[in-house]
């Protein structure tokens, strides 16, 4: 049987690959529920220091499988939007997993980025495109909303008009544009992007896994969150760091060597 999403872990950093290259990599809901398997297993796993998500073959992901969309809509009237409903919430259940991941995540986009693909990737803490890369808030072109956060991460990236624009136009950013106006945070040449992704992914995992997992937290609540409520969980996350051994190490070891 074939595996939907392909793990592999070296040197502390999780290489998450969509395995339906056939499809460009479309989500179906056995991909998605391999997906959440794959995401619960780094969240858990402490020798994974940060993660990279890519796609086999030429695409990062095409977004949902059109041909199960078609194979929903054939059931009853009455019973569409409750289907709809319950599938939305596993959805919404990937996407969480995958920008809570107490690491750092980078998306490796190679090629296609497309409508829920899309937006798996806004999901990342950072984007490094290939130089053949492709945006695309497709949604539009199939008569729906962008339903994997894209409406919430996209405007954060490249601010509310630019996002309207992308969404209401559902048109394709190539790599470079993508660079310019933030969507992206890096280029790399197609042959060397997952190996260019997994060194900068060790750089950013590199760090104390404690205070790395609470700045990210905090972080990613910013926008949303008073300025006297980010001190406040900031004073309580330097609380807990106080008490991690990897501070005490890390206050011992620069005081060793200032006494030589």
């Amino acid at each position: 049987m074939t595996t939907l999403v392909e793990m592999s872990v070296d040197d502390g950093v999780a290489l998450i690959a969509l395995n339906r290259p056939e499809v460009r990599n479309a989500i179906s809901d056995a991909l998605r529920a391999e997906f959440v398997a794959a995401l619960e297993r780094v969240a858990s796993d402490e020798g994974v220091r940060a993660v990279v998500l890519t796609g086999n073959g030429k695409s990062f992901c095409a977004g949902g499988d059109i041909s199960g969309m078609k194979e929903r809509l054939k059931a009853p009237a009455g019973e569409v939007a409750f289907n709809g409903w319950r599938r939305q919430g596993q959805t919404h259940k990937s996407v969480a997993l995958l920008h809570g991941l107490p690491k750092p995540v980078i998306a490796a986009v190679n090629g296609a980025a497309a409508g829920l693909g899309c937006d798996m990737a806004l999901a990342c803490d950072f984007i490094m495109a290939a130089e053949n890369a492709q945006f695309a808030m497709s949604f539009v072109k199939r008569g729906l909303v962008s339903d994997g956060g894209g409406m919430y991460f996209l405007p954060r990236r490249v601010g509310l008009p630019r996002a309207k624009e992308l969404i209401f136009t559902g048109r394709s950013v190539q790599a470079n544009e993508a660079l310019a106006i933030g969507l992206a945070d890096r280029v790399a040449p197609v042959e060397t992007l997952i190996a260019d992704a997994k060194a900068w992914a060790r750089e950013l995992g590199r760090g104390s896994r404690t205070a790395i997992a609470l700045s990210k937290a905090i972080l990613d609540r910013t926008f949303e969150t008073a300025e006297e409520q980010v001190f406040a969980l900031g004073r309580q996350a330097q609380a807990v760091c106080y008490t991690t051994a990897e501070h005490q190490d890390s206050v011992n070891s620069f005081l060793q060597k200032t006494d030589r």
